[in-house]
């Protein structure tokens, strides 16, 4: 915090004024419920390698400005990525939980769980390009130049129109001279909200507002307003974070993929033919994309349970390392990944059985098919909707190289060095 703002004892004196505390409590918020309607699971979808919710989360810890960093939610599997990403869960009730409750609501009742926050900034996860550097310029703004409540807005050229009253009347438009129409170089665009987050005071809350007593906006620039409702808005969303997300003081690169033969690279179909040998399937599109991380510099290792002449096979054709009749997974899993002198960031695990849960909590990146045992299920960033040697493999893969090409893309923009050092 005291790289943001110098903090003085006339300011600390202002804030005992302010807060009745020398030192307020400021908290980032994130709400994010289960039940999103327009994207289904929108909130840990996978965005660019990352759910969704991780993005925002990231920065907010980055900013290294909160004395707390929370996600509101009913959700448990939102609950599990919101914990990887640093922050704390408020585990919201029903009563806030439904379509129509409202943002102020739901804040709230967080509030009135925890009444030591002095101010929240109520972050939205559908703002995937929010960096350290926007949060610390809004709460230097709310601390030091003494403003109640600060939100973002992007600029932007348009001319605005409303809808008649009546359909047999004319449009009513808004900030447009029709006899004067000018060029778009020759006026001012016009400030709009872009949701990136709402600061505020508990006392500007407690007047039924998000936005009260000392007003101030903080212009966030084009390239960084992007938001999200739409499946329409997920490429777009996407290919601009390649340039303007923020991804981490250290962003994550995999280099191992570890996948377990049992429900993941065979699908537990297992026929006996008239011989009695028996018969296991795989999907071509899984080993192509093997192929593809192997081609991408990813290491690929293969764990399994138990023994079978198909797996050993495949792993041998694809040249990947593998190890049969393993007891405890993460035991093998740890000791590949000192082999090759990774820490976990590095290390991306797709398992199926409740056996594979520890290696799903413990890997930097992890996934499971649409089949998989519940707790895996719960505890995975990545859930694939195919089954178990039915692709899902593949779906995962590409996951894989978006986190890579997000991480290792030479065009980034990333002023947030400039800021939060």
């Amino acid at each position: 915090m005291d790289k943001i703002i110098n903090i003085t004892p006339q300011l600390e004196s202002i804030w005992e004024r302010r807060f009745n505390k020398k030192a307020p409590h400021k908290c980032a918020l994130v709400l994010a419920r289960g039940g999103s309607k327009g994207i289904p699971r929108k909130n840990i979808k996978m965005l660019g390698g990352t759910p969704l919710i991780g993005w925002v989360l990231r920065a907010a810890v980055s900013a290294e400005i909160f004395d707390s960093i929370w996600v509101s939610t009913d959700n448990e599997r939102i609950a599990n990525i919101a914990r990887d990403y640093g922050a704390q869960v408020h585990y919201r009730s029903e009563e806030v939980s439904r379509d129509k409750s409202s943002s102020w609501e739901t804040v709230g009742e967080f509030l009135q769980y925890h009444p030591e926050v002095d101010i929240v900034a109520n972050i939205q996860a559908t703002s995937p390009c929010l960096h350290p550097f926007h949060l610390q310029e809004g709460m230097r703004m709310l601390l030091e130049d003494s403003f109640d409540s600060v939100f973002t807005i992007a600029k932007k050229h348009g001319f605005l129109w409303k809808e008649p009253p009546q359909k047999d009347m004319q449009p009513i438009n808004i900030n447009l001279d029709l006899m004067n129409r000018p060029r778009r170089q020759d006026y001012d665009p016009e400030p709009v909200e872009n949701g990136a987050f709402y600061m505020y005071t508990r006392e500007v809350h407690g007047q039924g507002k998000t936005q009260g007593g000392r007003i101030a906006w903080l212009e966030m620039g084009g390239e960084y307003s992007v938001d999200i409702y739409t499946d329409l808005d997920w490429d777009i969303a996407e290919e601009r974070l390649l340039r303007f997300g923020y991804h981490g003081k250290h962003p994550k690169i995999v280099k191992l993929v570890v996948i377990t033969a049992d429900g993941v690279l065979l699908d537990n179909h297992v026929e006996i033919n008239a011989r009695g040998e028996e018969l296991m399937s795989y999907h071509l599109s899984d080993i192509n994309a093997i192929k593809h991380m192997q081609s991408n510099l990813v290491e690929i290792r293969i764990i399994a349970e138990g023994e079978n002449v198909v797996q050993r096979r495949l792993a041998a054709s694809l040249g990947c390392k593998i190890q049969e009749n393993v007891k405890n997974k993460l035991e093998v899993l740890d000791q590949w990944r000192e082999e090759l002198g990774l820490t976990w960031r590095n290390v991306g695990f797709m398992g199926s059985e409740n056996t594979d849960t520890p290696c799903v909590k413990a890997a930097g990146m992890s996934a499971c098919p649409d089949d998989a045992h519940e707790d895996v299920q719960l505890v995975s960033h990545f859930i694939s909707k195919y089954k178990g040697g039915q692709g899902a493999l593949r779906e995962f893969s590409e996951q894989v190289l978006k986190v890579n090409k997000m991480s290792t893309y030479k065009g980034r923009v990333d002023k947030t060095t400039a800021y939060a050092k």
